[in-house]
């Protein structure tokens, strides 16, 4: 049962009106996510943006869900698990990519570089040191790449611990955890 109230997207009138609307022609609805969001105008808004921005960034979207499912799978987050599983297929990746993108590994080898990174960043809480740079900046990544990884991260732990923390209920088909 959740924590926190899901806002109803039909009863609001302030500022998150326009996000909620945006949210829900993207998705057809408002995801119970951005419902529990939403009880911060502020946060909603911030959420909503980082997805837009990075949404649009040199690693484009498919790798970036890819970063998503390495990052719930760690946070032990169902909910996130689920809904970017779904939005990574939308995004052109095969169920053996998602498979193993859970565990932090891809067979091209710059998604393997980047989801080693974001793995890193969550394993080590962002203390991550030279020796992982290197392996990333020696498979090719640039630091636009680098800066945006550590970015995706950021912003999956922040929808990881909304959904776990909040016990926001999964309105998505659900993902079996591998950790």
């Amino acid at each position: 049962m959740t924590r926190i109230d899901l806002v109803d997207p039909d009863q609001v009138t302030d500022q998150r009106a326009e996000t909620l609307a945006e949210i829900k022609g993207a998705f057809g609805l408002v995801p119970n996510m951005f419902r529990a969001v939403a009880n911060s105008p502020a946060a909603l808004t911030s959420m909503w943006s980082q997805f837009g921005a990075l949404g649009n960034g040199s690693l484009g979207a498919k790798i970036g869900e890819q970063i998503a499912i390495a990052v719930a799978d760690r946070n032990r987050c169902d909910y996130c698990l689920s809904a970017h599983t779904m939005l990574g297929r939308k995004a052109g990746a095969t169920t053996e990519e998602m498979t193993a993108a859970q565990s932090g590994r891809s067979d091209d080898p710059r998604t393997d570089a980047v989801l080693k990174l974001a793995a890193a960043l969550v394993d080590k809480r962002g203390q991550i040191d030279e020796t992982d740079l290197q392996a990333a900046r020696g498979a090719g990544l640039g630091q636009e790449e680098i800066v945006e990884t550590v970015a995706h991260v950021a912003l999956n732990v922040f929808t990881n611990y909304i959904n776990v923390a909040l016990d926001v209920p999964v309105d998505f088909k659900r993902v079996s955890l591998t950790s």
